[in-house]
């Protein structure tokens, strides 16, 4: 039974892989989540919905409770597709409470771009670096994965997106500027766009230290950055969906709730009777 479960889980790891593109990370999270239930309670398809929930009730932390849960709902949907159960469970998340996502000011943004020494390369690349991730909107990941051939007339190809989805993104001109000066300061040669003193890609460890040396924050707050100016810039919030590209507009209309206060500050700030209101 123990080779049958294994198979099982093989196949399930391949239809993640292949079928769904997640990335390694997700991958390992969900196969390691199904190991840790069979450990516990033996062959995942023998359990009754009871037993599951018994075992999700031992999970305190809510954001853990739900990766385990997007596991196991994953898992029995992928055997009921291929009728290999004819349980489809679908245990509901866990409520978290909303917070909205942390971004930095065009003021802020510049004020660390201000701070780089840019008469080396290396300031250069961590010019142009902080500002394409600012300009583009796109994740760390697909950031490091873009290659010289990616940018063409102004728009950057972004091919290694989340589920292997494709996408087009306009690149500012002053974004491109940097970027094409920093191109040309480095004297090595290499399809990867961003690179390290050797010339070997630059890494996500490296990328990060960038960004918090000079901003404080990690890359990830730049992605959030580009989106909320747009949103607060007056962007529809599909054009802003397809530029970061999101599969569902539940995931961007998050930013709404940024728009929503900066709306609300304005009105407490500048109108009359708000005013009014705070001089009794």
């Amino acid at each position: 039974m123990q080779n049958a479960e294994g198979d099982l889980l093989d196949a399930f790891e391949e239809y993640l892989r292949i079928v769904k593109g997640v990335g390694e990370k997700t991958l390992a999270a969900y196969l390691g989540d199904l190991r840790q239930l069979r450990e516990r309670h033996g062959d995942p398809l023998k359990l009754d919905t009871e037993q599951i929930l018994a075992y999700l009730s031992t999970f305190e932390n809510k954001r853990t409770l739900n990766r385990k849960l997007a596991s196991i709902n994953a898992f029995y949907r992928f055997c009921h597709q291929r009728k290999l159960s004819d349980k489809r469970l679908a245990i509901p998340m866990a409520r978290l409470p909303r917070e909205l996502p942390k971004y930095l000011s065009y003021d802020e943004i510049l004020a660390g771009l201000e701070r780089i020494d840019r008469s080396s390369w290396i300031g250069k690349r961590d010019y142009a670096l902080i500002l394409f991730l600012y300009a583009s909107g796109c994740r760390i990941s697909e950031a490091l994965a873009a290659q010289r051939r990616d940018i063409a007339e102004g728009w950057l190809k972004i091919r290694y997106a989340k589920g292997e989805k494709e996408r087009m993104v306009p690149l500012a001109p002053v974004a491109l500027e940097a970027l094409e000066e920093y191109l040309a300061e480095s004297d090595l040669r290499s399809e990867a766009l961003w690179l390290n003193y050797r010339g070997e890609p630059l890494s996500r460890i490296s990328a990060y230290k960038i960004v918090k040396k000079y901003l404080g924050v990690s890359p990830h707050v730049l992605r959030h950055s580009f989106a909320s100016a747009l949103i607060l810039g007056g962007a529809d919030l599909r054009v802003v969906q397809e530029l970061l590209g999101h599969s569902s507009l539940l995931t961007t209309q998050i930013y709404t709730h940024i728009e929503r206060r900066h709306l609300q500050e304005t009105v407490l700030k500048h109108h009359p009777v708000a005013q009014k209101e705070g001089k009794k």
